[in-house]
């Protein structure tokens, strides 16, 4: 019998160790795409949990993170920590959408698998930058923000779609084109290639986010701009911070009326 896609999607999930829950990522995307899975689903969807993490880093409280900058070496090690913490979560975050939303198309299982994919590489990129210099994952603290959100839209896909790829992901759209001249004027041209890299696929992961949650509120005979609204309303403290870069938003499947709900809830 062939293995189900949700058997191996908790077995990634579970993985303490990043390098081996990389490795298991894309090895289930190797296994989805050449057919070798099924989407037999006859066994329980376990309540959301802790996924697999290892010791380190430990998770405090997001003001007492340590604090990031371009303008020194130490600065963007610190940086790259970070960007690599949120990496690890998506990969969770991505292989947790596979895991417990069932009876979705085939191609929603495709697109989910390709970002736990993709997400594992960011992983991978920013890691190595790390241990490039001497550092490595779990040498600063961190939060966990991301996985919250994950606890909070366990329940139902559409609010998943809704608020951890076109809320949270999306501001990574806003704000990484900054960061890469910053690093850029500041010398460090390693580091803004590898964010160039994670922001291209990061475009097409929000579209994705966008397609489901477009497909899901049809399926419901919702209106996704009032449903989106609703949401935001209903699960973020207050309206969205700007500035929101609409060029990057609109290929990632926003419309001109989203993006204008937005600046007007500024």
């Amino acid at each position: 019998m062939m293995q189900s896609i949700f058997d191996r999607a908790k077995v990634c999930i579970s993985s303490h160790d990043p390098i081996e829950k990389c490795n298991l990522t894309h090895q289930l995307a190797s296994d989805w795409n050449n057919q070798k899975l099924s989407q037999d689903d006859d066994q329980p969807v376990d309540p959301i949990g802790v996924p697999g993490r290892p010791q380190k880093p430990c998770l405090v409280h997001p003001r007492d993170v340590s604090k990031r900058s371009v303008h020194s070496e130490k600065g963007r090690i610190i940086l790259a920590h970070a960007l690599a913490h949120i990496e690890f979560n998506a990969i969770n975050l991505a292989l947790d959408a596979v895991y417990r939303f069932r009876g979705m198309p085939a191609d929603y299982y495709t697109d989910w698998i390709r970002v736990a994919d993709e997400e594992a590489s960011h992983f991978e990129l920013l890691n190595t930058y790390l241990t490039d210099r001497g550092y490595k994952y779990g040498d600063y603290d961190a939060h966990n923000g991301l996985w919250e959100m994950a606890v909070k839209t366990a329940d139902d896909a559409l609010i998943r779609m809704a608020l951890v790829p076109r809320v949270l992901e999306a501001r990574g759209l806003d704000v990484t084109p900054g960061l890469i001249d910053k690093l850029t004027l500041a010398g460090d041209d390693d580091f803004a290639g590898r964010l160039k890299i994670i922001h291209r696929d990061e475009i097409g992961h929000v579209a994705i986010g966008s397609r489901w949650f477009r497909y899901l509120c049809e399926q419901r005979s919702l209106d996704s701009r009032e449903m989106f609204t609703k949401l935001l309303n209903e699960y973020m403290d207050g309206p969205l911070k700007g500035p929101f870069d609409d060029v990057v938003r609109i290929q990632a499947g926003f419309t001109e009326q989203e993006l204008s709900d937005l600046r007007e809830k500024q």
